[in-house]
């Protein structure tokens, strides 16, 4: 009965296998029709990879350095597929998320801490996501912080509302706020005509141009693999579909890898996208704009309102969608950490505290943004260690165990994250 309780404020939890799952399981149903019922959880955990922290990093890279880490951005996209992969098969093989899978391995005490470090993690990523939603309110429509970030707590209980409705309702609210961001910035693009040669030289030939290019780097794959997306998609699959033997399961994870790839390349191209606009507008004119105030006003006098407005959507959108997803990842760390959940929306009313009181003081939003990611940094490890271990552990994960060469790979894109993120820490601090 206590089990019931804890659930039935979980969406995903309570989904039951659809009869077109069901269908797609035994092969009844072909192409489209097959992979649709299993479409949507990437997405959800793909908006952690489209905040507006990405907006500050991406666009401070390009216009301080062109094209030259474009490759950077492409990496960080397969390194996250690889680690969102990982979460999604810990779900659909256990039907434990992370924090659950965790608590049930490691003694009560390391769950505590990696509890009250999660919620830390939660908090810088509410920071980012909320300021973001306040700040693209504030440029489109010239209000003042407080009463947009007012308004962007309303749009934000909206989208915790589709909760209530179902998965399904949540997932195309997500997605629809998603493609807002691409059509948002896929025309910025379109105005901003990049030289096609610099870019692909940008994307396929690695390479760095001193200390400060390899601390943007660093900052550019934080603001990547971001630590609560990691927890949160083990939720969205873990009794999403469930398969009832290692065959279902093996065909669900292939379709969910499916998703996975969807939702990631799109997250990549937007990421993408906001790095070549910076360079072929700020870098190609010799203008280093670190600065999301500056670059709206920047994009308004170079090429016109129309983009301005469509980059002050683009940030409303990515915040109000991020931020939902945040308050979802939060209720997932402490219920799987210490058995333990308060309503979710009690947690929304309190997560909006600190950016309130950052917007109250005055703080410069985009350097807030920056120290939301440097906070998130010490939260990477944290999730990625234990993601990798339990993965890799065949009793567990059965016939979905990591291969040797996905854990050789999974180790060395870990460590590569720490180092870079200290790296990015020590540099921060000094």
């Amino acid at each position: 009965m206590k089990t019931e309780v804890v659930d039935k404020n979980q969406v995903y939890s309570k989904s039951k296998t659809s009869d077109l799952a069901k269908a797609a399981l035994e092969g009844k149903t072909k192409g489209l029709k097959q992979i649709t019922p299993f479409l949507g959880p990437a997405f959800i955990a793909a908006v952690a990879y489209i905040d507006p922290g990405n907006f500050a990093t991406n666009i401070a890279a390009g216009s301080k350095y062109g094209y030259l880490l474009l490759w950077v951005i492409a990496v960080s996209n397969l390194m996250a597929i690889l680690i969102q992969s990982l979460s999604a098969k810990l779900g659909i093989s256990t039907g434990r998320n992370l924090p659950e899978a965790s608590r049930d391995r490691f003694p009560k005490w390391v769950s505590i801490l990696l509890w009250i470090q999660g919620e830390i993690v939660i908090m810088a990523t509410d920071l980012a996501e909320f300021i973001g939603a306040a700040l693209g309110l504030y440029l489109i429509f010239g209000l003042p912080m407080l009463p947009s970030a007012l308004i962007a707590a309303v749009g934000s209980f909206a989208i915790l509302e589709m909760q209530r409705r179902g998965f399904r309702p949540l997932e195309a609210t997500i997605t629809g706020f998603i493609f807002v961001v691409v059509l948002a910035f896929g025309i910025q693009v379109f105005f901003a005509k990049p030289e096609m040669t610099p870019l692909l030289a940008g994307l396929f030939t690695p390479k760095f141009e001193g200390v400060d290019s390899i601390m943007l780097a660093a900052g550019i794959l934080g603001a990547t693999v971001m630590p609560h997306a990691i927890y949160l998609h083990s939720s969205l699959t873990q009794r999403r579909v469930t398969g009832k033997t290692d065959q279902e399961r093996r065909k669900i994870f292939r379709f969910e890898l499916v998703d996975i790839w969807i939702a990631m390349v799109i997250a990549g191209a937007i990421n993408a996208s906001m790095l070549i606009i910076a360079a072929s507008l700020f870098f190609t004119n010799g203008l280093n704009v670190e600065d999301l105030e500056i670059a709206f006003h920047q994009f308004q006098s170079m090429i016109g309102s129309l983009s301005a407005m469509l980059f002050g959507i683009g940030l409303l959108a990515a915040g109000l969608s991020s931020s939902s997803v945040g308050t979802m990842s939060g209720d997932v760390i402490m219920q799987g950490y210490i058995k333990r959940r308060i309503p979710i929306y009690v947690r929304r009313l309190i997560t909006m505290i600190p950016p309130m009181v950052i917007i109250i003081m005055g703080v410069n939003a985009s350097h807030a943004l920056v120290l939301s990611q440097v906070i998130l940094s010490f939260g990477i490890p944290f999730a990625l260690i234990p993601l990798v271990m339990l993965t890799s552990n065949r009793k567990l994960m059965g016939s979905l165990v990591n291969h040797r060469i996905t854990t050789i790979v999974s180790w060395s894109i870990s460590v590569l994250i720490i180092a870079l993120n200290f790296f990015l820490l020590f540099q921060t601090f000094s």
